[in-house]
């Protein structure tokens, strides 16, 4: 299987999976770099799947299914004209003959949902995580619709999968979020060292994503609530901040106000 981003917009990605033959796109906001791609490869769209109802991820749907007939698997929970299969979190599909788990995890929107593909079926390859705008590497979305507390356990529920988990979220914001990843935990030699990288890809126009769940670990702080380091920084912004949730929240609020 091969797995790519096509970049959309000024900072989205419509991440592509295909075998030669087939492919399935996730949040195809824009049409235009998907049917480029499709026929750049020569390969026919069999599936679509869209994590929310934001317009830079489900855009392009309609034009899609005219131009493809491509089978559009999506949240349930969401206004979105053109689902196909309308999921709630829970379900395994059968996508390429690969097993796609679908996770509910709201906090962005009311009913966000991610797609988890353990990839089993292809022989050494890392799983996959198509997380929309809920995880970003050294972030993760803003809250839109859904509660601090959502987004958290949204996130943790997330950071019991496999380690190798290949994180696909669908933005290019990793160098802003490592600089505020940066303020929350300056001494953070894992953090120096993945934001010298991500400086490095980005001046050769590279991408810096797919990120993995085992480095996020390692330096987003929205996934690092219980270390010291983060409660402490997170109790210099907010004084009351007590338990886990309240350092998620208080590092959720100073990120929006983050210059």
């Amino acid at each position: 299987m091969n797995l790519e981003p096509l970049p959309a917009f000024n900072d989205n990605y419509i991440w592509m999976l295909h075998d030669g033959v087939q492919a399935l796109v996730v949040d195809p906001g824009d049409a235009a770099p998907v049917l480029h791609a499709l026929q750049a490869r020569n390969l026919q769209l069999a599936a679509i799947l869209v994590s929310h109802h934001h317009s830079d991820h489900c855009g392009g749907i309609a034009e899609l299914k005219v131009q493809t007939g491509a089978q559009v698997y999506g949240t349930g929970g969401e206004d979105i004209v053109g689902i196909d299969h309308p999921l709630l979190g829970g379900e395994r599909l059968q996508i390429l003959g690969l097993e796609v788990q679908v996770l509910a995890v709201p906090g962005h929107t009311r009913a966000h949902v991610a797609f988890w593909l353990p990839l089993h079926e292809v022989a050494g390859a890392d799983p996959v995580l198509f997380c929309g705008d809920t995880l970003f590497s050294g972030g993760c979305g803003r809250l839109f619709e859904g509660t601090p507390a959502q987004m958290y356990q949204s996130l943790q529920m997330l950071a019991t999968l496999p380690d190798a988990t290949r994180i696909c979220c669908a933005h290019e914001y990793t160098l802003s979020n490592l600089r505020f990843c940066e303020a929350v935990e300056p001494d953070n030699a894992a953090l120096k060292d993945y934001l010298q990288h991500c400086l490095g890809l980005r001046q050769s126009g590279t991408p810096t994503l797919p990120s993995t769940l085992a480095r996020e670990k390692t330096i987003n702080p929205y996934l690092r609530c219980q270390q010291a380091t983060v409660r402490a920084a997170a109790q210099a912004y907010d004084p009351a901040v007590r338990t886990a949730l309240d350092v998620f929240a208080a590092l959720r609020r100073w990120k929006n106000e983050f210059a």
